[in-house]
């Protein structure tokens, strides 16, 4: 960053509200902006990259205040597109921030990270403004984190209620005219003033908003694997939202202080089970499902004990669930560039070759990132399947695929982006493909006979089984072929074609087979 910038950035927090000096991001000659969200933030690197992301799906431009951070935070969030701004100070500086954006924004708006839980919440802080005539516009969420925000009523007086704001909404003119009058050293009297002025307030609490009723009126269970996760289980345990009613931690043999960290956490939802020995992570996973359906959980989601996936995302996972479109969703980090930041490429690339052995081998042709852990499954999915049958070990998510399918299970990815940070991954790609391969094309086999011969019967399996004796009859055949030119034996001319038909026969049979596997999961979900 250039030392102008840096003094126009300066100068943003220092220098009085009403005026409005050299070039900077908030000149009135900048192009008008019709929507700025500004995220203040400290010590945020395993998830600000996230919420930039996808805060800029809604915004035309991000601002992210550093609150005096000493790690990555705000690197990553440049690096995800977000203009990086210092804040001397609290509230009343924060607040100097949003009136300095009104100027060259038509809408400003103020995410809390802490409070955050879905940034699709977004929409419904932003929909009142744009539709429903009101001005300002307050989203709270009651969660456990402290900061420095006094607590506001909600729900438009029908009910009082003391909770932390989480997002704040406000039109640009409204903003400047509160700005007319006494200066403001939060938001609390920014409000006030706001009631005071006649200005329409829209005040919304999502634990009482009709979208997350859903998560109060069902039961939501959380798995949490965990193998020697001593440096990062605490905060996976404190991360995970409120509206979760029970967390599985499966303890996989750790041979450090992961269980004595566990033990101590003081949190009544949190239900411990140990293995004496490492039986696999699926094996916890599994585990953790068993007690989730003892427990008549509605819907069950995986989170790993290594904090790596981020707890804001969660509601993306459990709403198309809870809404019926789906049994299963799980995370998707392949679909974008941009999501892959700190994926190593040949992370990224074992990933998108495992896609493709899955999509073949579970019958999912949609599903991408099969690797990703972040998962969420109804009750009546795992109620259909035969848990002690599923994959052990890292392979149990590729399986469960296959499982799912098999029953005619619904599967929707989720694109969540990549969090990668303190974790070190196990996984080694260069065995991994070798170990989990047989185990697909095992349930490949399995998932033809129960699916379209058991349950069903579909011509595809006379297909798909012409071209695996097909194709290996015309390999071997034509190496033969090979051999014997090689020894100068004399051959029939036409056996060099013949082998060439089995060979093109056992392809064309089994690109037959997946159309035809395709053309049946597609007409499936067409007709679910």
């Amino acid at each position: 960053m250039s030392v102008a910038l840096a003094l126009g950035l300066y100068s943003l927090i220092s220098e009085p509200v009403s005026i409005v000096s050299s070039p900077s991001p908030f000149s009135e000659k900048a192009l008008r902006h019709e929507l700025t969200v500004v995220i203040p933030a400290c010590n945020e690197e395993s998830s600000i990259g996230s919420k930039v992301l996808l805060a800029a799906h809604y915004a035309d431009r991000v601002l992210v205040l550093d609150r005096g951070s000493t790690d990555r935070t705000m690197e990553v969030a440049a690096l995800g597109g977000a203009s990086v701004l210092p804040q001397a100070g609290g509230e009343e500086a924060l607040l100097k921030v949003l009136f300095k954006a009104s100027f060259d924004s038509e809408l400003v708006v103020l995410i809390y990270p802490e409070c955050m839980q879905d940034i699709d919440l977004l929409s419904h802080v932003l929909d009142p403004l744009r539709n429903g005539g009101f001005e300002l516009s307050v989203g709270s969420w009651p969660c456990r984190f402290s900061h420095e925000m006094e607590n506001v009523r909600l729900l438009n007086g029908k009910k009082a209620c003391r909770e932390k704001v989480g997002f704040f909404a406000v039109t640009a003119a409204s903003l400047q005219k509160l700005n007319s009058g006494p200066a403001h050293l939060s938001l609390g009297s920014l409000i006030s003033a706001a009631e005071a002025e006649n200005i329409k307030i829209n005040y919304m609490s999502f634990n009482a908003d009709p979208v997350f009723r859903k998560l109060e009126s069902c039961s939501i269970g959380v798995v949490v694997p965990a193998y020697n996760e001593e440096k990062l289980i605490g905060e996976t345990l404190s991360g995970i939202p409120e509206y979760v009613d029970r967390i599985y931690l499966i303890d996989d043999g750790s041979t450090d202080r992961t269980g004595e960290i566990v033990k101590s956490f003081r949190d009544p939802r949190v239900l411990y089970l140990r293995h004496d020995e490492n039986k696999g992570v699926g094996a916890g996973i599994i585990d953790g499902y068993k007690l989730a359906l003892k427990d008549e959980m509605d819907v069950v989601a995986v989170m790993a004990g290594d904090n790596q996936m981020d707890p804001a995302e969660l509601p993306r996972l459990l709403f198309p669930i809870l809404e019926g479109e789906t049994d299963y969703t799980k995370g998707n980090r392949l679909l974008s560039d941009s999501f892959r930041t700190g994926m190593s490429p040949w992370r990224s690339f074992g990933n998108t070759l495992l896609s493709l052995l899955t999509k073949i081998g579970s019958g999912y042709w949609q599903v991408t990132d099969p690797q990703n852990g972040y998962t969420a499954i109804s009750r009546q999915a795992l109620e259909a399947l035969d848990l002690d049958a599923v994959y052990p070990y890292y392979g149990y998510c590729n399986d469960l695929l296959i499982k799912l399918n098999a029953f005619g299970m619904r599967v929707m990815d989720v694109v969540i982006p990549a969090r990668y940070g303190r974790e070190k991954s196990s996984i080694k790609y260069s065995r991994y493909v070798l170990k989990v391969s047989p185990m697909l094309f095992k349930g490949f086999l399995w998932r033809l006979r129960v699916k379209y011969t058991v349950l069903d019967f579909h011509p595809l399996v006379l297909f798909y089984l012409a071209g695996m004796i097909a194709l290996p009859l015309g390999v071997l055949f034509g190496f033969w072929v090979f051999l014997q030119a090689l020894l100068q034996t004399p051959l029939p001319s036409y056996y060099v074609l013949l082998d060439l038909f089995v060979l093109g026969m056992g392809v064309q049979m089994l690109l037959f087979g997946m159309l035809f596997d395709m053309q049946a999961e597609k007409k499936r979900a067409v007709n679910v």
